[in-house]
């Protein structure tokens, strides 16, 4: 009772704020993806304008007006959430300097989410990132297309003059255009994308020792005609260069020239827990992806982890959360599917032993397959997790947020002294609820 009435006071001050200071509003929805395109839209926009994005994944019924009101949130201290209650209204009463751009998140967990959100939340600009075959968060919808009706009802309060950024490698989303007044453009890979990305490569730089390493992303991007190469160091995965595209859309829509988006993106760095390249014990890498996990996503992973030059590949994955029917069928899949290159799997929870069992289908023998019952059970067995490990191993970590493998990460990261800095989940309020 008491954090509805929060929400409610919060988004009653978040409507006035939005009234007085009418700042634009880029919103950003899909099942993967959001955190990453908003990251690569700020880099860009902030080069121009006085921008306010999310903070972390704040894209819930509290996080959005949170973010309205640039504040944090305030865990369960009901000090801080009365603090936050009380800087809301200063910001309504008290003229303000103010963000000229907003840039929301906008998550849906259940039906009806996203329609709530646009009684109150107009955007000018609405990027739609992916669907994907099994989403994430589709536990509580009827399937894939219920999911994507209510992902595309962000786009009904667009006006003629406004843009729907749609991914044009995502059919779902790509159809989405047809359900809007405002002009739109895709971007993707595919040739009618208006912002269309090719070449894609992964950049490595060869060390004094002669080892070569992973160095990031380049490719190049293409509209109205002109062409920029986009490099992007300490990011990995086709995940980034669809995010990048989204943000290059989003600046070809505000006017800006391809040139000083390109520019703004080599100073994208990333987002702890999505496909950060880490290093490892023993002369190991990372791919610490362990912020969440949809099999969408977890496809974009293993394609990584295959990619990679690496002596042996290990595959850590927890549970895949909030799929609902599908959890059998898509924790099956992905062992199957890194069954045909992963030399070692670690599986993590009671659904991840799908995965497991997906894997032996496929072949993978069982002496190079290990199960946990949960996280706990693996923190306990870690010494004979860092055992398997040795010089040149690229190791995947990826789970479900709820699985908190971040905490697998740290013990398996050449220096952990870096936790509080490279790795996700890593404020106080998280490390209590441990």
């Amino acid at each position: 009772m008491i954090k509805k009435i929060i929400v409610w006071v919060l988004q009653l001050e978040a409507r006035a704020v939005l009234r007085k200071y009418k700042p634009e509003i880029i919103a950003i929805t899909g099942s993967v993806g959001k955190t990453s395109a908003k990251e690569a839209i700020a880099t860009i926009l902030a080069d121009r304008f006085f921008v306010r994005k999310s903070a972390k994944s704040y894209n819930s019924e509290l996080g959005v007006p949170l973010t309205i009101l640039g504040l944090t949130t305030g865990w369960d201290s009901p000090t801080r959430w009365l603090q936050n209650l009380i800087e809301g209204a200063k910001l309504v009463f008290k003229k303000q300097p103010y963000p000229e751009l907003l840039i929301l998140e906008i998550g849906a967990d259940r039906p009806g989410d996203i329609s709530a959100f646009v009684r109150w939340v107009r955007p000018h600009v609405v990027v739609v990132t992916a669907i994907g075959e099994i989403p994430v968060h589709v536990e509580f919808f009827a399937g894939r297309e219920e999911l994507a009706r209510e992902k595309a009802a962000l786009l009904r309060p667009l006006m003629p003059k406004d843009v729907a950024i749609l991914n044009a490698d995502d059919k779902v989303v790509a159809d989405m255009a047809h359900e809007t007044r405002a002009r739109h453009l895709l971007y993707g890979k595919e040739e009618h994308a208006a912002v269309r990305g090719t070449e894609y490569m992964l950049t490595y730089r060869t060390d004094p020792d002669g080892i070569r390493r992973p160095l990031g992303v380049a490719f190049k991007a293409d509209y109205k005609g002109s062409t920029v190469p986009i490099k992007i160091d300490g990011v990995f995965g086709r995940p980034i260069f669809y995010a990048a595209l989204s943000a290059i859309a989003v600046a070809a829509a505000k006017g800006m020239n391809l040139v000083d988006a390109a520019a703004a993106l080599s100073r994208f760095h990333g987002v702890p827990g999505r496909l950060r390249l880490l290093e490892g014990i023993k002369g190991s890498l990372l791919i610490d992806d362990s912020y969440n996990a949809s099999p969408t996503a977890l496809h974009a992973a293993l394609d990584l982890l295959h990619e990679l030059p690496a002596r042996r590949r290990f595959c850590i994955l927890g549970d895949m959360l909030e799929i609902g029917r599908l959890t059998i069928q898509a924790h099956m899949e992905a062992g199957k599917r890194l069954a045909e290159f992963a030399d070692v799997l670690i599986t993590v929870g009671s659904r991840a032993k799908f995965i497991a069992e997906g894997a032996r289908e496929r072949g993978m023998d069982n002496s190079r397959i290990f199960s946990y019952v949960n996280r706990e059970a693996a923190d306990e067995d870690i010494d004979a997790i860092q055992e398997r490990l040795g010089a040149g191993d690229v190791i995947l970590v990826k789970g479900s947020q709820g699985m908190r493998l971040e905490y697998i990460v740290e013990a398996l990261m050449a220096h952990p002294e870096q936790a509080a800095e490279l790795l996700v989940r890593q404020e106080k309020e998280w490390q209590i609820r441990r």
